[in-house]
């Protein structure tokens, strides 16, 4: 088994803030789909990673509870953490050594209201 997770859905109040907060923060190009009402931001992908999508929705809500994502940010996390609170966001959590062989971690809160991690080797 390669990875165990296969999807993860962020939830989003405003859908449009959200996709220029994470384009910034992770420097990438969000697809935005709309699938029968329900607004999808689809984060680039390919064979065996895991899907990441922004989602607008009825049953959709942001939240600082529950399971945290983790975005792998490269070798060194700190200049994404930095876009973090350039683009609208909250440090929770500044970079933080988790052990010499695991790395160092993050926790932000996004434009949303989402709590998320950061996760890099430096």
């Amino acid at each position: 088994m390669s990875n165990l997770i296969s999807i993860v859905e962020i939830p989003t109040a405003d859908f449009p803030r959200a996709v220029t907060f994470y384009q910034a923060v992770v420097n990438v190009s969000i697809e935005e789909v709309d699938m029968d009402g329900i607004q999808m931001g689809v984060f680039p992908g390919g064979e065996g990673m895991v899907n990441l999508a922004l989602i607008k929705g009825a049953n959709y809500k942001p939240s600082a509870d529950g399971p945290i994502v983790y975005l792998h940010a490269g070798t060194d996390l700190q200049p994404m953490l930095d876009k973090v609170v350039a683009n609208g966001g909250r440090v929770i959590v500044p970079k933080t050594e988790i052990g010499p062989e695991m790395g160092f971690f993050a926790m932000f809160m996004d434009t949303e209201g989402n709590r998320l991690g950061l996760h890099s080797a430096h």
